[in-house]
């Protein structure tokens, strides 16, 4: 019984992690359309947009020791919905608006009733625009790849 309750918590993790994931990609523009379109319970901040600084961390080859890579510029935010959910917002640069706009995403998608239609109308078409731009990136980047090879001198 603990087992299947903890698989189900981390499926809902994974789950939130994706939506937030998405969200924080999104541009704000669609995020502020996709957000005319939603009918938002009350929402109240309750931590206000605010700008601030957390350490990259990188690690050699990918996989070898980590460091300091630098400080990025993130935006945070924290919202409750009327029905007691607490959605957070955390995005990379300075705008206020679209960290207001995740944490108020989140907290309607944490809601269950709420959560299916939204993940529908929002997330999945977001993250389909995303997986399209990746897959037009790496087409660009793969026209432009250059294979080396080394010929062997021979008869020494």
């Amino acid at each position: 019984m603990q087992q299947e309750a903890f698989a189900e918590q981390c499926s809902e993790r994974a789950q939130r992690q994706h939506w937030l994931a998405v969200l924080a990609r999104a541009a704000t523009g669609e995020l502020e359309a996709f957000w005319a379109q939603t009918q938002p319970s009350e929402l109240v901040l309750l931590r206000q947009p605010e700008i601030g600084l957390v350490m990259a961390r990188g690690r050699a080859g990918g996989t070898g020791g980590r460091f300091n890579l630098g400080e990025i510029t993130v935006t945070r935010c924290a919202v409750r919905g009327a029905d007691g959910h607490i959605g957070h917002g955390y995005v990379a640069g300075r705008d206020k608006r679209k960290a207001e706009l995740v944490a108020s995403f989140d907290a309607l998608l944490q809601a269950p009733e709420r959560r299916a239609a939204l993940l529908e109308r929002v997330v999945t078409p977001l993250a389909a625009a995303q997986a399209s731009q990746r897959a037009s990136r790496a087409r660009k980047a793969a026209a432009t790849r250059v294979e080396f090879f080394t010929l062997a001198r021979g008869g020494g």
